[in-house]
């Protein structure tokens, strides 16, 4: 399947995991649509005028006013019969390790009829088998949730990324999504390879460039985040594909196949704090905090520890743990006790902190599947910020207030396994 100067440069891994023969990976050809087995259950309840709940899953240019609600709208124009209901799952900075965790909270529970995932971007970079794990564990999940619902992988483009795709081949996210979408049936996207055709045609550069063509579109201001035209770029493709793939397929319910990674997330999930985990100076944040609202539709519940010395501590059952919390510019140190092996300081900061975003704290993963203590300290030593307010100190209205704290905003325990009640 691979062909080009960069397979010679991407080996062949040999990834072998327990209980199965190694799986090969190697970039695989770009086309724009891979129909395999289509999305007939959801076209079927389109064309008989009912209700189709459109869920996206993805990160910041699923989250953007672009393309997914330019989709939903061409197919409420295209379908004036069916109700068309949106869910928007997209979370910017985050890639399919924690949409695996949040896919029954943001996705499963509003019970979408066909569900997009674009994780292409935020996943480069990212060891195959991890995305695999990952992207097999959403896939997993939903088919077990509900048979019926269709998926359609979307793999859009950076300028970082755009190299392999010159050369006629997905980059290394894309191709990996490949190798489950072919052993699931499931039908891709590639919104990115018209771009760089297109930028191959002179009409476009994909970030700024002092040799472009005059009347070059730059498709991202950044080589990332594209241009609303460039969005309509990328709803042009799905649309053209999804009319493409009409006809497609036979409705009707799924059988699972057995798994293409063994130890998939299948099994991922977001868990509660409970107060008991909580030293005493934890606060459960409400509405009148200046970082909670701004983030109650993906964290419905968030707990804050400001004193060094607070600590989150429980036992669970399983193989995989962390925290899905939120970095910022207060943002502190911890340090994670695992089974009695400690390890950190590990900052709650980096250097896009100049705001508070979403983040995962990861602890630990492919445990032995037995009974497992942790233990989450905060430290009384702040991390350092130098790498934002070395850029930010001299811009009008920085305030270094802003940049000093110990702080730890948790609002849930990313868990394959089952949290034990206190002893």
């Amino acid at each position: 399947m691979a062909r080009g100067a960069l397979t010679a440069v991407i080996a062949l891994l040999a990834l072998a995991q327990a209980g199965a023969a190694p799986l090969e990976f190697s970039l695989v050809e770009a086309q724009v649509l891979q129909a395999r087995d289509g999305l007939p259950n959801t076209f079927a309840k389109l064309e008989a005028g009912e209700e189709v709940r459109v869920a996206y899953l993805g990160g910041s240019i699923t989250a953007a006013p672009g393309w997914r609600p330019m989709t939903t709208e061409w197919l409420r124009e295209s379908y004036p019969r069916a109700q068309i209901v949106e869910i928007d799952a997209a979370i910017g900075g985050t890639g399919s390790p924690l949409g695996v965790f949040r896919l029954g909270q943001d996705v499963l529970r509003h019970d979408p009829d066909v569900l997009f995932v674009e994780f292409a971007v935020n996943d480069s970079g990212q060891d195959p088998l991890v995305i695999w794990r990952a992207m097999e564990g959403i896939v997993r999940q939903a088919w077990r949730a509900d048979p019926a619902m269709d998926i359609c992988f979307v793999y859009t483009i950076t300028a970082s990324i755009a190299p392999a795709l010159r050369e006629g081949l997905c980059p290394s996210a894309a191709s990996a999504d490949e190798y489950l979408a072919a052993h699931y049936g499931i039908p891709s996207i590639n919104v990115a390879l018209p771009i760089v055709q297109a930028e191959a045609q002179g009409e476009l550069v994909i970030a700024p460039s002092a040799d472009a063509p005059e009347d070059a579109m730059v498709f991202a201001d950044d080589g990332v985040h594209p241009t609303m035209e460039g969005h309509r770029l990328y709803a042009d493709t799905v649309v053209g594909s999804l009319t493409a793939l009409r006809g497609v397929g036979a409705p009707g319910p799924r059988e699972l196949p057995p798994p293409m990674v063994e130890d998939n997330w299948e099994g991922a999930r977001l868990a509660p704090i409970e107060p008991w985990m909580l030293s005493t100076g934890w606060t459960r944040l409400g509405e009148g905090d200046d970082v909670a609202p701004h983030f109650v539709k993906q964290m419905p519940e968030m707990w804050e520890a400001a004193t060094p010395g607070e600590s989150l501590s429980f036992r669970f059952q399983g193989t995989t743990v962390g925290l899905y919390d939120i970095v910022g510019p207060d943002g502190g140190q911890v340090w994670a006790r695992i089974d009695g092996q400690e390890s950190g300081p590990i900052p709650r900061f980096d250097s896009f902190c100049s705001y508070h975003r979403l983040n995962t704290l990861e602890l630990a993963s492919g445990l032995p599947d037995g009974v497992h203590t942790i233990e989450v300290t905060l430290d009384a030593e702040q991390p350092d910020r130098s790498s934002v307010t070395d850029q930010t100190r001299n811009e009008p209205g920085f305030d270094p207030a802003r940049y000093d704290g110990t702080v730890l905003r948790v609002g849930a325990i990313m868990l394959i396994g089952e949290i034990l009640p206190p002893e």
